[in-house]
C-alpha cells in the first residue's frame, strides 16, 4: 500500500473522522491492489502527499475492502482520486494521469 507516513489509509470506518471531519484540503485516492493503472499513479499521490504536508491531507481508499464509501461517492472507474474541501466533495480525476494533473488540482483547490 501506501510507503510514505503522509498518506493516511482511508476505510468506511474513518472517513468520516479522517476526511469528511478534516477543515481543509484532502485527497483520496480510490484503488484496488488488482488495478495496474492504480499502482501507476501510486508514486505521483505518495509525492504529493510528502511535498504537500501539512497543507493537505492525503489518503488512499482501498474499493475493494471499503464499498460503502466508493459507492457514497459513485466511483465506478479507478483509480478515482476525490478532492474534498472541509470535508466537501470539490472535485475528482479519474484514470491514470501524469503527477503534473494531479498537482495542478491541489494548486487550483489551495488558493480556492
Amino acid at each position: 500500500m501506501a510507503d510514505s507516513i503522509n498518506v493516511a489509509t482511508i476505510t468506511d470506518a474513518n472517513f468520516q473522522s479522517e476526511i469528511a471531519d478534516n477543515g481543509g484540503l484532502s485527497m483520496v485516492d480510490f484503488w484496488a491492489a488488482w488495478c495496474g493503472p492504480c499502482r501507476l499513479i501510486a508514486p505521483f499521490v505518495e509525492q504529493l502527499a510528502d511535498e504537500y504536508a501539512g497543507q493537505v491531507k492525503v489518503g488512499k481508499l482501498d474499493v475493494d475492502h471499503n464499498q460503502n464509501t466508493a459507492a457514497q461517492f459513485n466511483v465506478r472507474s479507478i483509480p478515482t482520486v476525490l478532492f474534498f474541501r472541509n470535508g466537501q466533495l470539490v472535485d475528482q480525476v479519474v484514470g491514470a494521469v501524469p503527477k503534473p494533473a494531479l498537482e495542478r488540482k491541489i494548486q487550483e483547490h489551495l488558493a480556492a
